[in-house]
């Protein structure tokens, strides 16, 4: 089990470039990838969502920075663009003459557009340049999924606990239910038996107790604890697959939750009505905790 929420970050010098990936990530119902890269590595930019998609990252709102400093420019030559420059120049001096404004064209005032300046440098290798990128971009990741899966880790933990609460409480609820259904007939019986006395009528002896039968089998909770304690189970073996869960399990805490209202419905004993509200605050709890897993 993995939570959705998590932080990877790797730093590494390659080639003369000082490279730093940063991932992080927070709950989102699919997979939403956001890349941030600098510009010397803009060109791999489409490579990095597949990648993060092969190493089994499936949800979660991701954002990726990858920062590129070059601390060896080998190769690399820099110089003015005197047919923008020129232009440039001449559009600046235009302004300051014509409104008067405070002469501040400076070295640094006029090198802060950098369309002045043309790059030269060797031909990129986007292989040789991906080799480098993936250098340090696959630590990250790797950290990042450490994170993933140390947080999923106290996430099972916590919702098992959980779950082992829901099912005691429901033993608790099943065994009121039991008697309560045999106090209520009993009751049920002689008042039955009083009314038809009362009124003078024959008392069918075969016919109260198939009331009461009937009675009994509409607020019975069996099938539905039948089917929370296979949800039970069915939770404990999604928690064990090693593929994305979160899914699954909000599928299933919505059918729990379908059953314990059932039972709420049937059972009229406040006793078992309190533990009603317990189970649905705890399924409550793991519904919130499910949105965090992948």
């Amino acid at each position: 089990m993995k939570s959705m929420t998590a932080f990877g970050r790797a730093k590494e010098t390659v080639n003369g470039r000082d490279i730093t990936v940063e991932i992080r990530s927070v709950n989102s119902r699919y997979f939403d990838c956001s890349v941030k890269i600098s510009r010397v590595f803009s060109f791999l930019e489409e490579k990095i969502k597949p990648f993060l998609q092969s190493k089994g990252i499936s949800r979660g709102k991701v954002d990726v920075y990858i920062g590129v400093e070059v601390v060896d420019a080998d190769g690399v030559e820099i110089a003015l663009d005197p047919s923008y420059l020129n232009p440039y120049l001449k559009a600046l001096y235009e302004l300051r003459d014509s409104y008067g404004l405070k002469d501040d064209i400076s070295v640094m005032s006029v090198a802060a557009n950098r369309e002045i300046f043309t790059v030269t440098k060797p031909e990129e290798d986007m292989e040789k340049d991906w080799e480098d990128l993936v250098s340090v971009l696959s630590p990250a990741v790797d950290s990042f999924l450490d994170g993933r899966e140390r947080e999923g880790a106290n996430i099972e933990a916590d919702l098992k606990g959980k779950v082992e609460n829901i099912s005691a409480t429901v033993n608790k609820i099943e065994t009121l239910s039991a008697n309560d259904i045999s106090s209520y007939q009993a009751k049920l019986h002689d008042k039955l038996t009083q009314m038809l006395q009362d009124n003078k009528i024959s008392i069918d002896e075969n016919r109260i107790l198939t009331e009461c039968a009937i009675f009994a089998d509409r607020v019975a909770i069996d099938e539905e604890l039948v089917r929370l304690r296979s949800h039970f189970k069915a939770f404990s073996e999604i928690c064990e697959m090693s593929e994305p869960v979160g899914r699954k399990l909000d599928f299933l805490i919505q059918e729990m939750n379908r059953e314990i209202n059932t039972i709420g419905s049937k059972c009229s004993n406040s006793e078992i009505a309190h533990h009603v509200v317990d189970v649905k605050t705890e399924i409550e709890k793991i519904r919130e905790q499910i949105q965090n897993i992948e």
